[in-house]
């Protein structure tokens, strides 16, 4: 069963044109296929099909707007005012694309070359919008990476960018223990960063009412079956091997359901152990927390090692956007074309559908309780975000999956392959803790964070 989809991405289609009126001995008409009412109708009808295609082939929820024609001031500004995600302009003529294009909405702007009727703004886009009619970049709210010409397949990887913005931001951390980086600056600047700049709500829990609240699930006896019988059909499943005690299992889906209620009491999808490693969490949960942040992620939630605001935050982005789960994890030395990951906390449904062959194991620092060593698919395409910790700025690349080795380390390990520029890589590495989830993403994590703001980003592929 595929993960859960978020709130739907709101687009507004605007058809910007002008008509032009003939005059004897003087030039009348802009470049643009657009000349006659009976030129608008058809534009219009073809726009609301290829739309209508857009949505089919959007593995994500879109609502698509009815479209606007603008040929006047006043159309343009009703059209900028809809309550809405983003504006996709088809800039087919006139002069109120200006006026779009400065609306306080993001705006992706669709030109067409040889896909229909020429656009004048194929012409004079890069030029007169984006340059004022100069040779440098003027426009404060437009550039080229939103600009497409014909091809609606560069249209939709923004607007998935566009739809993990838009579910990433004003996300509610339940945090168990409190918040607590694994860096100094991440300490000192998470918490900030994630609410002031991607309206982060924090929903505090003490470990003391924690286990208050699993105590009592562990004396209702309904509570306990239920996660009996989870556990076993965990591990029925033909690709799932038990290299612990079961107990540990059946403790995860305990600790879990607590999560869980109080989640929906708080509002919170994502949540975090503070001293995941620490005696207090592995003695309240009777296992380290491993298991239970893998299962979690498997549902659909985002739930990490610690509650660490630099890597939450790029580990929610990225699950919205892909619509999988996204996989926390140690960086080690890049070398050779290889960078290696490992951590003991692993999702199973890399893909957002399909479980990957699983050992549940001990966490490997306690050599206690339940964790999962997960064989991932050899050739797999992944991508690796790597957030600094200072909360200013993220690195990642495209790899692919070579190897899910066994060293004595964090249960779950990739071997990926590098595509990109290895030692940039070594060389300009920042941070420490990474986030990997299936696919090729970096065109839409690059893209949403230019819409977010003050973070940098460097592609290494």
């Amino acid at each position: 069963m595929a993960l859960p989809f978020g709130e739907a991405l709101r687009v507004k289609p605007v058809l910007a044109y002008q008509l032009p009126t003939r005059q004897e001995k003087q030039s009348w008409r802009n470049y643009g296929g657009l000349q006659r009412r009976s030129d608008v109708n058809e534009e219009a009808g073809r726009i609301t099909a290829e739309l209508k295609q857009l949505v089919s082939d959007a593995e994500f929820p879109m609502e698509v707007l009815p479209l606007s024609l603008v040929d006047t001031d006043q159309k343009a500004d009703e059209a900028a005012a809809t309550d809405c995600d983003v504006l996709l302009i088809y800039a087919a003529g006139g002069w109120q694309v200006y006026e779009l294009a400065a609306s306080k909405t993001p705006s992706v702007m669709f030109l067409r070359h040889k896909s229909g009727y020429h656009y004048l703004w194929y012409e004079i886009a890069h030029w007169r919008l984006l340059r004022k009619n100069g040779d440098t970049f003027e426009d404060p709210n437009m550039d080229v990476d939103d600009i497409v010409v014909d091809d609606y397949g560069e249209v939709l990887w923004r607007l998935r960018a566009m739809y993990g913005l838009k579910n990433a931001r004003g996300t509610t951390m339940l945090a168990i223990g409190g918040l607590r980086a694994y860096s100094d600056p991440g300490q000192k600047l998470g918490a900030t960063h994630a609410k002031d700049l991607w309206g982060y709500e924090f929903e505090i829990v003490s470990e003391a009412e924690f286990a208050e609240r699993l105590n009592k699930a562990r004396a209702d006896k309904d509570v306990v079956n239920l996660a009996r019988r989870k556990a076993d059909e965990l591990l029925s499943a033909p690709n799932v091997t038990l290299e612990t005690s079961r107990k540990f299992v059946v403790n995860s889906f305990l600790a879990l359901g607590v999560c869980k209620e109080l989640m929906g009491e708080s509002g919170a999808t994502n949540f975090g152990f503070a001293n995941c490693m620490g005696r207090s969490v592995i003695e309240m949960l009777d296992t380290p927390p491993c298991l239970v942040l893998s299962l979690a992620n498997d549902e659909g939630h985002t739930a990490y090692c610690h509650t660490d605001l630099t890597h939450t935050v790029p580990g929610v982005l990225l699950r919205w956007i892909a619509n999988r789960p996204t996989f926390v994890c140690n960086s080690h030395l890049p070398h050779d074309g290889i960078f290696t990951v490992a951590h003991c906390a692993a999702p199973r449904k890399m893909n957002g559908r399909d479980c990957e062959p699983t050992r549940i194991m001990t966490h490997f620092e306690s050599d206690y309780g339940a964790a999962t060593k997960v064989e991932y698919t050899k050739g797999q395409i992944v991508t690796v975000v790597i957030p600094n910790l200072h909360c200013t700025k993220w690195q990642g690349f495209r790899g692919r999956v070579v190897d899910s080795p066994s060293h004595p380390a964090c249960r779950s390990q990739i071997d990926i392959a590098i595509d990109g520029d290895s030692r940039k890589l070594l060389t300009d590495m920042q941070g420490f803790h990474v986030q990997v989830c299936y696919g090729d993403y970096l065109r839409e994590v690059g893209y949403a964070l230019k819409k977010i703001g003050k973070i940098e980003w460097q592609s290494f592929s």
